[in-house]
């Protein structure tokens, strides 16, 4: 585990809004890791980025210091934010190594550090975000090590304690807010993205009997899959410029790094329309431009208004924390030998060709004019003596190995 790494951007040390600078767009994670693994010399490596988080997972030999945070954001980040606000970030990053960056990971992805403990999508956050950079070859042996064991503990923390018992998540607390705001059930609902966030959001508005809704996405494809699922009207993101049919709530959340909703856009939105209006707005950073927020007349739902709701859930779930943390706690001490047996696996690879080069210099070499003499019965005789040692030769240092591993752990 020594080799272990993660650099934390969280809601916890960063205001959201700081955080957002952060976040990279789809088309951006590809060339961003090839860079950072090219500069620093990483072996594997993958990227998180959720409403409320941003982190980077990675192996790396060299100890990871808040300077080379700043060289590390500074190879992607340059001009994108200025350095008062670069130092602020890395001022207040966690960085994690070794078993402490094991411990981080089945943290995150029990929901034990998330904004509302107990949510579930955290772990399949994680897991996609994985999965990804593993489809793309960012990740290898042992990274997927890892990942193997953070998955199974925050299983059994799901599993085992009550922490999910009657499980908030983000999107639930934000559909409180607008139940809370007793919003008509014929609304009409303006939905920009079709990411997972907005999916679960509207199905529990299609849950609740909302119907009236408008899906504005990308990719066109999945705003009509959406759109299918809610009984809805499926757009382009470019034709959100071009609709004129009225609004009386905005569900947003993109992985766009600009606002969506600018001034100008939302002017042509309301059409002349100056009734109260609702934005629900989940994305990191917000897809509200701030004069929206500050001219209009209306609600404005984001993660930050929600954080309240959260702190007061996670007094109520201190317990199951603590339940959360020894079931982490008892999957680091299992996997330690695990990890070591892997290394030994690893190192006896080459054990079989190292056996098969010897004997082939014996028998072709070393040994070439005596087993020439033999007669073919002989010969035959000392081949079978050689193979069935070449065989042991092969598998008692492995058994050994393990032995000493189960005993010592």
């Amino acid at each position: 585990m020594k080799y272990l790494k993660v650099i934390a951007f969280t809601h916890k040390q960063i205001e959201l809004d700081k955080l957002g600078c952060l976040v990279l767009c789809n088309d951006a994670i590809d060339s961003t890791l090839n860079l950072v693994r090219e500069k620093f010399n990483i072996s594997e490596i993958f990227y998180l980025g959720t409403c409320n988080r941003v982190e980077f997972v990675f192996t790396a030999e060299h100890d990871i210091t808040k300077d080379f945070v700043k060289r590390f954001l500074d190879l992607f980040h340059k001009g994108r934010m200025s350095d008062k606000d670069l130092n602020l970030i890395v001022d207040n990053c966690c960085i994690y190594e070794q078993e402490d960056a094991l411990n981080h990971l089945m943290r995150v992805s029990s929901s034990l550090e998330s904004l509302v403990v107990g949510e579930k999508e955290i772990l399949a956050q994680v897991r996609k975000a994985y999965e990804s950079c593993k489809e793309k070859e960012f990740t290898g042996d042992f990274l997927r090590l890892i990942m193997n064991r953070v998955v199974k503990a925050a299983k059994e923390v799901y599993t085992y304690t009550n922490i999910s018992k009657n499980p908030i998540s983000v999107v639930s607390l934000a559909y409180r807010k607008l139940r809370d705001l007793k919003i008509n059930p014929n609304s009409r609902i303006l939905i920009i993205g079709a990411g997972e966030t907005n999916q679960n959001l509207a199905k529990y508005l299609k849950k609740h009997k909302y119907q009236n809704f408008s899906i504005f996405n990308r990719t066109l494809s999945k705003a009509q899959s959406l759109a299918l699922e809610l009984g809805g009207v499926a757009y382009s993101l470019e034709d959100l410029e071009l609709y004129s049919a009225g609004f009386d709530v905005i569900i947003t959340c993109t992985g766009a790094t600009q606002p969506i909703l600018t001034k100008e856009l939302y002017l042509k939105l309301l059409n002349g329309d100056t009734s109260k209006k609702i934005i629900v707005d989940l994305a990191i950073p917000n897809d509200t431009h701030q004069d929206v927020i500050s001219d209009f007349k209306l609600e404005y739902i984001d993660v930050k208004t929600l954080q309240d709701i959260a702190d007061k859930n996670l007094k109520e779930r201190y317990q199951e924390l603590i339940n959360g943390e020894a079931i982490i706690e008892k999957n680091i001490k299992e996997f330690r030998p695990i990890l070591k047996q892997r290394r030994i696996e690893l190192a006896m690879k080459e054990v079989p060709e190292k056996i098969k080069e010897i004997k082939t210099r014996a028998l072709n070499s070393v040994f070439a004019e005596e087993i020439s003499s033999l007669d073919p019965n002989s010969r035959e005789i000392l081949e079978k003596v050689i193979a069935y040692m070449e065989k042991k030769y092969i598998s008692v240092p492995m058994v050994m190995a393990k032995d000493i591993l189960v005993n010592n752990a």
